[in-house]
């Protein structure tokens, strides 16, 4: 050292980062060890229900859109041509689980408690106990919640994003990812446009803003408008899944 030359001391460049950013760079890994991890499981459940030509829809939305409404009016209309099963995912209560039952449909319940949305290992497990059989139609209803869900790939066939006229037309720029993610939104409640200020036009319009691929069907699952349009994609859906070549599956669940 040159005289007079002030002291230093030599550090590793990974100390001199700032505690904070650290922190954020280990949730930013243990992000992505969990995803990748729930990747890897959606993979197989997709594969699983392929294979089986079961028809994986997951339903998301915030709370009180009326996607338990719209499913108990699905079953209770179809259930005399197809063979249904229901997951349900809510933070507490057997409640959902419980109007699902009612209407005959196998149904069971995962509870998340502090968790705010389902993953792919929750459906992995639930397959265990369902085990639906070949060419029937598993619809998943995702914990009430437009952010955590959108993240997290179940294996699912289609993601339907549900969205009602008591909610803002501007929900989907509000949450881009769960519209980005989705293959159709639909619009719950159109019975009460007369009495709310929502604009089709315009929630349809910034859906459109950030997935311009997405479809829409508006419906009032209380009333039973629009349903048909409804019954029928998922009647292109499924037949579309049975028309794939792929042999059945016939091993149980690994």
């Amino acid at each position: 050292m040159r005289a007079g030359a002030p002291a230093f001391q030599q550090v590793q460049a990974s100390n001199m980062i700032h505690p904070a950013t650290r922190n954020r760079q280990r949730e930013i890994e243990l992000e992505r060890d969990i995803l990748g991890k729930n990747n890897s499981m959606a993979r197989h459940n997709h594969h699983h229900f392929a294979a089986r030509h079961i028809l994986a829809i997951n339903l998301v939305s915030s709370p009180g859109s009326g996607k338990t409404s719209l499913l108990e009016r699905t079953l209770t209309d179809l259930k005399a041509s197809h063979q249904f099963y229901v997951i349900e995912g809510d933070q507490q209560t057997m409640n959902d689980a419980n109007r699902i039952a009612a209407t005959g449909v196998t149904a069971i319940q995962i509870n998340t408690g502090k968790g705010c949305h389902l993953d792919a290992d929750m459906i992995h497990r639930a397959l265990h106990e369902l085990d639906p059989a070949s060419h029937s139609i598993l619809f998943i209803e995702n914990v009430g919640n437009l952010v955590c869900p959108a993240m997290f790939d179940l294996g699912e066939e289609a993601r339907v994003a549900i969205i009602s006229v008591t909610e803002g037309d501007d929900k989907p720029l509000k949450y881009p990812d769960m519209f980005a993610s989705s293959q159709l939104c639909i619009i719950n409640k159109v019975d009460l446009l007369p009495y709310v200020n929502f604009s089709v036009e315009a929630a349809k319009a910034n859906a459109l803003r950030v997935n311009p691929r997405l479809e829409f069907i508006e419906v009032s699952a209380t009333k039973g408008d629009g349903m048909s349009a409804w019954y029928n994609w998922l009647s292109s859906r499924e037949s579309a899944l049975n028309e794939s070549p792929r042999e059945l599956l016939q091993e149980p669940i690994e």
